[in-house]
């Protein structure tokens, strides 16, 4: 106790001395400069030693900077430095963020972040996978690295951007390092854990399995997904033979393998100690990350030309994820073959989702299981597998603490990976007590949980990456394709011939028993991965009947598919909406880049159609009887000015505590999964999920929810019902992605921005996904929108969260915010002559 008024104490100190030295550094007319001076220069001539020849970079109102050269090390290299110009402060934060050294920067409240991620050992990875990578990816990644390092020599401290100049009041300063290529590849592994699997929900039917729920119960909150209703991405029969299909009757679902109630525990503390990493990475734990994507073929347009539109769902944060940027060689030739625009991760060379001079091509989360939680029998510096003991590995790690003394951890692992549950984070478990009863333990045995993931074995994406940028059609695609390791994405392609497809690339494993739905038992080889499945029999589409394809998170393919990717698909409404659309425009005439951008912004909400009639017949009480009415009138559309949206989403707020409230703590969530289940229950009125404390019966759950409902809007909004507003409760704070929740008035003003509203929600196309344990703010947000006509480029449109710069108040930090709320998008100019009329700032990098 005495420890804890300790630090509130000093965190209280903290704050009073910071709000001084800001207001002091005002006052003094010092602060416009500390903010000011760390500003890129963007026009006349720099001097860049390393350069083979002069780089010229155009840059517009927006700060989107194209880079013109004549080789490709120059090109990267030009690239590594505008990136450090703008986003610097984020390369270095996410670089330490996927190293595990965030307590380098923020002191001792990291420590047990970095024991997390330092176990992971997601750099350790980055170094193998540098090793494998071509020759022609190396070296891009060291020309990046060389123009990072270019620009370093001359910034450091508040010269390289203002988080360094508080960095110094909150803990005495910061040394910058040079950069290293594999920095670069380690921020592809955050993202892959952004967008991994399916830990959650692993740990959730664990959870609920030991809490003695039979596994029919299970299954009803986690049903088949509803292949008759949502259209899958693909066909089998578009991309399958039927011998494959019969060649793979093995991989049927099995059931899952029984554990020790204390290694469910075990599992459970890893998971939330997962759970707390993806805010330090500037993400967010709720199920509504995902993505939309589709693509409209030339028989439906208006140009005769592919469209293709894409929105990544990532967490909301400041500066926004994205990067926008050109990419050209002078004159392309087989030893400089780029022509590419697109978006970026600042911190990785090349071009993550854009268009080059003959493809275009867009992501969303293919999120196939490729990461299982292994329950290993430990016996002393040994683990068990089919009764034989096997060396456990270990290593050490030192964890650098500022204002603190170093941290030693040893890191152990088994030939399934990392052991999770020896870290703080995960929880403190070693020496878990075993269960004599488990066939196959001792009752001496203690247990312990490691991570089996792709990502953790090194691989080809940087690769991939490349190869997309330089691609020339549908083959080249594919081959790209087959390097993409981790994360799987969903891939939708349109090229300048006039074709269109779609293509799931990634390390999918092939399991011996079980499904990875339920932690496994690492004593038992039989659970073990078997490899992994061929590029060749992955979903592939290309040029279908329809003449549009649609990838949303719902399941890639249809029931009889003959391998297993997982269970655990987003259910579908939003890729369901976007087909019924695409339908309505097509059969309507031709499809316009307009139409495309509308589809971007549609707030309907196709999941509500299913639970409003049943919220119609209950009888609440007093102001919610008078709010029940708003959504007899109401259009299912989730505008900002919706009296009946606000109604609806605090009513389903307040209904899934009212009817989970058995499973806590593993409360379903209000995402797809969630709608889909709650619309099923409501055609069983006689479901024992409906039998609860607070109130019992289906009518009575729900007219208990829409009171409650009725009452926290009354004290948020007001007492007339007809004035509340769904954009006022629904509104986004773009916050700093390491000093927005610091705790510090003026920090938080410095670096975070809005409110702005916004239409949309869970499980709605404008996908602004809100938590419904802590309130209606956004969280999970399209981090950017895009829509390319094949047709002609420059009609192409774009738009991300905040803004190309992640300096703190120049004009391009925030500037694509409003818009972005609005569902506005500003052209997108690929080819020269339209980027050299549309720049306002030219840079010439001399050797």
């Amino acid at each position: 106790m005495r420890a804890l008024r300790k630090r509130v104490l000093l965190r209280v100190l903290l704050w009073f001395f910071v709000t001084l030295v800001v207001l002091a550094l005002i006052a003094a007319g010092l602060g416009v400069w500390t903010v000011r001076r760390s500003f890129p220069d963007t026009s006349g001539e720099l001097s860049l030693p390393g350069l083979e020849s002069s780089v010229t970079v155009l840059r517009d109102e927006y700060g989107t900077a194209h880079v013109y050269a004549d080789t490709t090390h120059d090109l990267f290299m030009a690239q590594g430095f505008t990136h450090a110009q703008d986003r610097f402060w984020e390369m270095d934060f996410r670089r330490h963020v996927t190293s595990g050294r965030t307590a380098e920067l923020f002191g001792p409240d990291q420590v047990d972040t970095d024991a997390y991620l330092r176990t992971m050992g997601w750099r350790r990875v980055a170094e193998e996978e540098y090793e494998l990578l071509s020759p022609d990816t190396r070296g891009y990644l060291d020309a990046y690295a060389e123009g990072v390092n270019a620009w370093l020599e001359d910034h450091d401290g508040a010269d390289a951007s203002l988080e360094y100049a508080l960095l110094s009041v909150l803990n005495g300063g910061h040394t910058i390092e040079p950069w290293d290529p594999v920095d670069s590849l380690a921020w592809l592994k955050a993202m892959a854990w952004d967008l991994g699997g399916n830990m959650g929900q692993e740990t959730e039917r664990a959870q609920l399995l030991s809490a003695g729920f039979t596994r029919e119960q299970i299954a009803e909150l986690y049903p088949e997904y509803p292949y008759e209703e949502h259209a899958p991405i693909t066909d089998t029969d578009e991309h399958l033979t039927s011998e494959e299909e019969d060649g793979n009757e093995e991989d049927e679902r099995r059931a899952p393998a029984e554990l020790p109630e204390e290694a469910v525990d075990a599992v459970t503390s890893v998971y939330e100690g997962a759970a707390s990493l993806p805010e330090m990475l500037g993400s967010s734990t709720s199920p509504d990350l995902g993505s939309n994507s589709w693509v409209v073929g030339g028989e439906h347009t208006e140009t005769g030309m592919p469209l293709l539109a894409n929105d990544p769902h990532l967490g909301a944060s400041m500066p926004s994820t994205w990067y926008q940027i050109g990419l050209h060689c002078t004159e392309l030739t087989e030893a400089c073959p780029f022509d590419v625009s697109g978006f970026s991760f600042s911190g990785l060379p090349g071009v993550v989702i854009g268009q080059n001079e003959s493809i275009a091509w867009g992501f969303t989360n293919l999120n196939p299981d490729v990461m299982d939680l292994v329950v290993e029998r430990i016996e002393g510096d040994s683990y068990v597998v089919d009764g034989e003991q096997l060396p456990l590995e270990t290593r050490q790690e030192t964890l650098r603490v500022a204002g603190g003394e170093d941290v030693e951890i040893t890191v152990r692992s088994t030939h399934h990976g990392p052991i999770l549950s020896d870290t703080a984070a995960g929880a403190d478990l070693a020496g878990i007590a075993g269960d004599p009863q488990l066939e196959g333990a001792e009752e001496d045995a203690e247990y312990a949980v490691a991570l089996q993931w792709t990502a953790l074995r090194p691989g080809t994406t940087a690769d991939a990456i490349f190869s997309l940028n330089r691609a020339r059609g549908w083959e080249d695609f594919r081959l790209a394709a087959s390097q993409f390791e981790v994360p799987a994405q969903n891939l939708v392609y349109a090229d300048n011939e006039g074709n269109i497809g779609y293509q799931s690339p990634g390390k999918v494993p092939v399991r011996g028993e079980g499904d990875g739905r339920y932690p496994s038992p690492g004593w038992d080889s039989a659970h073990d991965w078997q490899g992994y499945l061929p590029f060749e029999e992955l979903p592939s589409v290309y040029n279908p009947e329809s003449g549009f394809i649609v990838t949303a998170n719902q399941s890639v393919v249809d029931a009889d598919y003959g391998h297993w990717l997982t269970d655990d698909w987003d259910y579908g409404y939003r890729s369901q909406r976007i087909n019924d659309l695409l339908a309505e425009k097509t059969a309507a005439g031709p499809v316009t880049v307009q139409d495309m951008s509308d589809i971007h912004m549609d707030s309907y909400h196709l999941a509500a159609a299913d639970i409003v009639p049943h919220l119609l017949e209950a009888e609440p009480s007093g102001t919610a009887a008078e709010a029940q009415e708003l959504l007899r009138d109401w259009d299912l559309y989730t505008d900002t000015d919706s009296a009946g949206a606000a109604f609806y989403q605090a009513t389903w707020r307040h209904l899934l505590p009212l009817l989970f409230d058995e499973t806590d703590p593993v409360a379903m969530t209000g995402n797809s999964r969630g709608m889909y289940v709650v619309a099923g229950l409501l055609e069983d009125p006689e479901s024992a999920w409906w039998q609860g404390e607070e109130a019992s019966g289906r009518d009575e759950v729900l007219a208990a929810a829409m009171e409650a409902a009725a009452e926290e809007l009354t004290e948020l909004l007001g007492d007339d019902p007809s004035a509340w507003r769904w954009g006022d409760l629904h509104t986004l704070t773009a916050t700093h992605q390491s000093l927005g929740t610091s705790g510090i008035g003026p920090v938080e003003w410095l670096f975070n921005r809005g409110p702005v509203e916004s239409s949309g929600g869970s499980s709605i196309v404008n996908a602004t996904g809100w938590n419904d344990k802590e309130g209606y703010g956004i969280a999970t947000v399209p981090s950017m929108r895009m829509v390319i006509d094949m047709s002609d480029r420059d009609a192409s449109t774009w738009v991300h969260l905040t803004g190309n710069s992640g300096h703190a108040f120049h004009p391009n930090y925030d500037d694509q915010l409003e818009a972005w709320g609005r569902g506005d998008t500003m052209p997108f100019a690929f080819t020269e002559d339209a980027v050299r009329e549309a720049a306002e700032n030219e840079l010439t990098l001399t050797p």
